[in-house]
């Protein structure tokens, strides 16, 4: 059974949020908030009707108005005109600060279009976990990709390395066979020249 919705607000960057969600935890989702804006006291369920009502109109869906203003909640939103660094953040607070609680008559309950925002809120939040799931197997594929990029260049390296070790290993061989003959043809021209030198010395007379 769908649960009933609620409109729940907070402010992160420039932007007041507003969303129509069955649950804190679900407007946090939806947000993408990291930790408990609740707990913190930065995130609240909203009483305003108007506010209320925008979300109702789509619900789940996060709507948007430039921080500390009390305009209408948008999908888009403007950024706020006056970027005058920590301003903004101080006067948004004395605002919050200085705002008397608003007193509203209690929303007649209408049970079919509670059912009516609750089911387009799970529309929403099923949308958005589509979304999610594409954008993470587009980042599985590409982390995929790069993994088989970087799988062929090091086969190419541990290829390569092989062939230069085994030219490397046969020259070695061919340097070690070339030292041998090196000292075996050493060794036979010493011999050979003590033969004809003995040989010169006894034509001259010598022994």
């Amino acid at each position: 059974m769908a649960r009933k919705l609620k409109t729940y607000q907070t402010s992160v960057g420039f932007f007041d949020l507003a969303v129509a969600a069955p649950s804190m935890k679900a407007a946090l989702e939806a947000w993408g908030a990291d930790s408990n804006l609740f707990h913190q006291g930065a995130a609240k369920q909203s009483e305003d009707p108007d506010v209320i009502a925008a979300t109702m109109a789509t619900p789940g869906v996060v709507l948007k108005r430039p921080v500390g203003s009390s305009g209408s909640f948008k999908e888009q939103a403007e950024l706020p005109t006056n970027l005058a660094g920590d301003d903004i953040s101080k006067k948004a607070g004395r605002r919050s600060v200085r705002r008397k609680p608003q007193t509203h008559p209690e929303p007649v309950t209408d049970q079919a279009a509670d059912r009516k925002a609750a089911l387009a809120f799970e529309k929403e939040q099923k949308r958005r976990e589509r979304e999610r799931a594409m954008e993470e197997a587009a980042q599985r594929k590409e982390r995929e990709r790069r993994q088989d990029a970087v799988d062929k260049a090091q086969s190419a390296l541990d290829v390569a390395r092989r062939k230069h070790e085994k030219i490397a290993s046969d020259i070695q061989v061919q340097l070690e066979a070339l030292e041998e003959r090196s000292q075996a043809e050493g060794a036979r021209w010493e011999k050979e020249k003590a033969r004809l030198e003995a040989v010169l010395r006894r034509a001259r007379g010598y022994g």
